[in-house]
């Protein structure tokens, strides 16, 4: 009889305490906690820069181009101020995107070699850049030794995988075919039937997995792991996703990677209800997840007009995860890109940007999205290659004919294009996270709503112990001349208003005596798809 998925049995949880025998390293305060600080991107390897000429992305390329994400000079403005890197699927696959991984120690032969990409982190690491990886161990390739011999019926490595006599019959969270045949059985891979699940109930394989993740942190240097798929690891029968078999395994593992590296950072991609989410961060699973209902709230606000959705998305995404333990997007490499979705208007793009780098959590910024390039489903054309210049067919990307056509305007979007023009989305991103570094109350304050009638006016305070900031933005194409704030927390002390976006006059604040304002009008009027930053002080 094969292992199923459906529980997580309290000797695999014993047998992996007894591998947690690593020394601890010594970490200075809150060195574990950088990436509160942390502006992160998201970098497809294949469609980034191509070094070598061969159509292909790749570590070289990333390195070359590590001074335009952050020269590591905090008194240049010509970068863009990131300060950690997530890099899309590097090991080693036989598909262009790398989820199917056919070897978890190797790196892609198309991105380079294991040398290469260590140059790459010494590098990042010298500008301040911290670099995760994308680790799918949900499933590996159909292609890997693993399932090859699994397939063969090899004793060690059958129960690698989820094996069944019969077809169980059920189908997947999205109605799709999950059982396989194969030699006379059935094999369950949620997503294809090329990435077979990995059987994470088998001691074997999570201690394969965990001294996976050891050899990249230690042997390697990595600073930690975005996590593919968490919700679908282990299933219980039909269950799917969720499961609390699935939370009892990532625990351990969490507290694996915790120990062999303290400062190491985990984010994982639970795409479900933030409800469902909520768990993984209240049981320390992992340091943050993503917040896929937040995204969609602010792109429903900016391409409405309206607060509404966002308002009560905001507050309810607070209540949830305590110390803002979620990590912000607009759209990520699974959906389409931010300006199609905002239906190419450039300045509620940067308006989706204002929000993103001004509200709690981890942001994280999609390649490509700085510059407002373009793409539409299918998977290929989401991961375009980047576009640097206006070079016809090329953008600047490769010297070949690249790996996959850029976007039809890339020629009219690009950074060339708009890295010397104050007004572009760029140079938009560009001060909205030198903006985030010079104030730590957008990166680590408490985030309270400010009330007001006009619907099109989304206004918030943030607040450390020394900074308290009061963020207003108007999400209207037309200026705003009547509007007024209400605010119900307690300012006392805090009623000096300082203008920090512009040269206008801020009104004066009249707090009540619980420290509140009502009716607060700062300034005459609020311009179009403005933001707006008043520093509150004695």
């Amino acid at each position: 009889m094969t292992l199923k998925k459906g529980f997580l049995p309290i000797i695999i949880i014993l047998l992996l305490l007894g591998t947690l025998s690593v020394a601890a390293q010594d970490t200075p305060a809150n060195a574990t906690d950088w990436w509160r600080d942390a502006v992160f991107y998201e970098v497809f390897v294949r469609s980034f820069y191509d070094s070598d000429g061969d159509g292909i992305g790749d570590f070289n390329g990333i390195t070359e181009r590590l001074d335009y994400l952050n020269d590591g000079n905090p008194d240049t403005a010509s970068d863009l101020g990131v300060t950690a890197l997530w890099l899309m699927p590097m090991m080693e696959s036989p598909s262009y995107h790398g989820y199917d991984v056919t070897n978890y120690r190797a790196v892609e032969p198309d991105y380079g070699t294991l040398e290469d990409f260590r140059r790459l982190l010494d590098e990042a690491h010298a500008r301040g850049i911290r670099v995760i990886i994308d680790f799918p161990f949900n499933h590996s390739s159909s292609q890997h030794p693993w399932f090859t011999a699994s397939t063969n019926d090899d004793p060690t490595y059958r129960g690698w995988y989820l094996w069944e006599d019969e077809n169980p019959g059920f189908r997947g969270p999205g109605n799709q075919v999950v059982w396989h045949p194969r030699n006379g059985s059935f094999y369950y891979a949620l997503f294809w039937d090329g990435m077979p699940d990995l059987n994470l109930t088998n001691p074997a394989v999570t201690t394969e997995i965990f001294s996976t993740a050891r050899y990249w942190l230690e042997d390697v240097g990595v600073d930690g792991f975005r996590l593919d798929g968490v919700k679908h690891l282990i299933e219980d029968g039909n269950v799917q996703e969720n499961t609390p078999a699935t939370l009892e395994w990532m625990q351990v593992f969490n507290d694996y990677v915790t120990l062999i590296q303290p400062d190491a950072f985990t984010v994982a991609e639970v795409w479900s209800n933030s409800y469902f989410v909520k768990p993984y961060i209240e049981r320390d699973t992992v340091d943050v997840a993503f917040e896929f209902d937040l995204a969609q709230a602010i792109l429903q606000s900016v391409g409405g007009e309206r607060a509404a959705a966002l308002n009560s998305i905001q507050e309810r995404t607070m209540g949830i995860y305590a110390e803002a333990r979620f990590a912000t997007f607009l759209t990520n490499h699974d959906q389409n890109r931010v300006i199609d979705e905002l239906r190419g208007d450039v300045e509620k793009a940067k308006l989706a940007a204002t929000l993103l780098l001004t509200a709690p959590g981890v942001p994280f910024i999609y390649y490509g999205e700085e510059i407002g390039m373009s793409g539409r489903k299918p998977d290929e054309r989401i991961r375009t290659p980047m576009q640097w210049d206006a070079t016809e067919n090329t953008v600047g990307f490769t010297t070949a004919r690249p790996w996959e056509p850029p976007q039809s305007n890339a020629t009219e979007v690009n950074v060339a294009l708009q890295t010397g023009d104050p007004d572009s989305l760029l140079s938009t991103y560009r001060d909205l996270i030198a903006l985030r570094a010079a104030h730590p109350a957008l990166r680590r304050g408490s985030w309270t709503a400010v009330d007001s009638p006009t619907r099109q006016v989304y206004s918030f305070v943030r607040a450390t112990d020394a900074e308290t900031l009061l963020v207003i933005v108007n999400l209207a194409d037309e200026a705003i001349s009547e509007y007024a704030l209400t605010f119900e927390g307690d300012l006392t002390g805090r009623n000096q208003a300082q203008n920090l976006s512009g040269e206008e006059t801020i009104a004066p604040l009249n707090l009540t005596p619980e420290g509140g304002f009502m009716d607060y009008q700062p300034l005459t009027s609020l311009a179009p798809h403005s933001l707006t930053i008043i520093a509150l002080s004695p």
